[in-house]
């Protein structure tokens, strides 16, 4: 008991804590620079009815990814790219939520209870106008002089998955038990919903130094997958590591998340179908089976990306369908020539059997 409340408490510290302390290996070793390509973006097309939120990526199979290259986050050098290869993003919304499958190849490794020997996984997005993506959020202010006031349109939304607690398979994120009082939290597999204006002040939804605030949820859902595992019936919390170590395969992580939340707080960001959204993928690996660190993560650009909320009434490249307004008309133009004729055949054929009647004498039957 002793060893898991210390394991809680060291990851709430550095995650997710109330009362965050300065990080200085955020701080970047010289100039930030960032040639990010301006034609990347990213569609979530309007799908319904097609995905399970179970981790699995056989629901996605028709829907087209978007690859992006893995580099460090403070130090996006080509040549320190994650060399496990790309990652793939696919996203699509139902009306009503949006979600996401990230999937990236890796070796197989999981260490129950040790976050930081498991890969991990975040989305952050832009609320503030100003937030930038560079140092989250961008606001200049310390851990003890941020606040909503002083970091006021700084603010980005994180969602954060931490699999050392997390069964493969199962779901996790915002849930009954949690809700009340707690926040953005998730204490049973620490996928969490925080807020932050730069790495040094970040909070759960409905903590910080404004107060805690009940009214505050955890909105995100998701689970995780890997290739190298053959039960497909479930897994338990006793099957732990759930497959062997280092066996190659790809990790799936599956998100999704309601479009508008009933946030009023400015900590989380706000979907819209046809206006995109700013936002980014953070990526973690214990490579050479050695913990990673905070800032040591990878990401898929060195700046925002545009991801769009497609309309129903839009192509997959976002583009408009052309009405078929000309096809329509000509199938009822058609319709109504042929019960036209057909009527005429009717009129026709009706006047032809009483003409004939007034000339064919009726014949009794005892006549014949």
């Amino acid at each position: 008991m002793m060893l898991m409340h210390f394991v809680l408490v060291f990851l709430a510290s550095i995650f997710a804590s109330t009362q965050p302390q300065l990080v200085n290996s955020h701080e970047e070793k010289g100039e930030w620079n960032c040639n990010s390509p301006s034609d990347i973006r990213v569609n979530a097309e309007f799908r319904p009815g097609i995905v399970t939120l179970d981790g699995h990526p056989r629901d996605w199979k028709n829907i087209d990814g978007f690859e992006f290259p893995l580099l460090i986050a403070v130090d996006p050098d080509p040549e320190s790219e994650y060399n496990g290869g790309k990652m793939t993003v696919k996203a699509l919304h139902d009306g009503h939520d949006v979600f996401f499958m990230l999937q990236v190849d890796g070796e197989y490794a999981y260490s129950k209870g040790k976050s930081t020997e498991c890969p991990s996984v975040a989305l952050m997005f832009q609320i503030g106008e100003n937030a930038s993506y560079h140092r989250m959020g961008g606001c200049k202010e310390g851990p003890d002089t941020c606040t909503r006031k002083s970091c006021q349109g700084h603010e980005v939304d994180i969602m954060h998955f931490l699999l050392g607690n997390a069964i493969p398979g199962r779901l996790y994120g915002g849930n009954l038990v949690d809700s009340p009082g707690y926040g953005g939290g998730d204490r049973f597999g620490h996928l969490v919903d925080v807020y932050a204006w730069n790495p040094h002040c970040r909070y759960l939804d409905g903590h910080g130094p404004s107060g805690n605030r009940s009214s505050a949820q955890n909105d995100w859902r998701g689970a995780w997958w890997h290739s190298s595992l053959t039960v497909h019936s479930g897994f338990v919390e006793e099957d732990s590591p759930y497959a062997d170590a280092n066996k190659k395969g790809t990790y799936y992580f599956e998100f999704s998340r309601p479009l508008r939340t009933m946030d009023y707080l400015q900590q989380d960001a706000q979907f819209a179908i046809g206006k995109p959204t700013k936002f980014s993928v953070a990526f973690w690996y214990p490579e050479n089976t050695k913990p990673w660190h905070g800032s040591g993560h990878y990401s898929i650009n060195c700046d925002w990306i545009p991801l769009d909320i497609v309309s129903g009434s839009t192509g997959p490249t976002g583009v408009p369908r052309e009405p078929q307004r000309s096809s329509w008309n000509t199938a009822t133009v058609f319709s109504f020539l042929f019960s036209l004729a057909a009527f005429s055949t009717s009129i026709f054929v009706g006047y032809r059997v009483d003409s004939s009647s007034k000339t064919i004498p009726f014949t009794p039957m005892e006549n014949l």
